[in-house]
């Protein structure tokens, strides 16, 4: 799971492995395998360098 931030500033945790698609329109749209899309504050690196933070301690234990 990783932090992310709504719009409205609100945290919540989203399951990496749902993630598809990461979008910057400018606002950054992620779209997960279930086709639901969120609008976040982070930017498409921050999200990439969260989602591999994730992985390394998911691979690492």
């Amino acid at each position: 799971m990783i932090e992310l931030t709504r719009l409205n500033g609100t945290k919540f945790f989203l399951n990496a492995e749902l993630i598809e698609i990461i979008e910057s329109t400018p606002d950054t749209v992620i779209t997960l395998t279930t086709d639901k899309k969120l609008v976040v504050l982070e930017n498409k690196d921050e999200i990439i360098d969260k989602v591999i933070e994730y992985k390394r301690r998911i691979f690492l234990k």
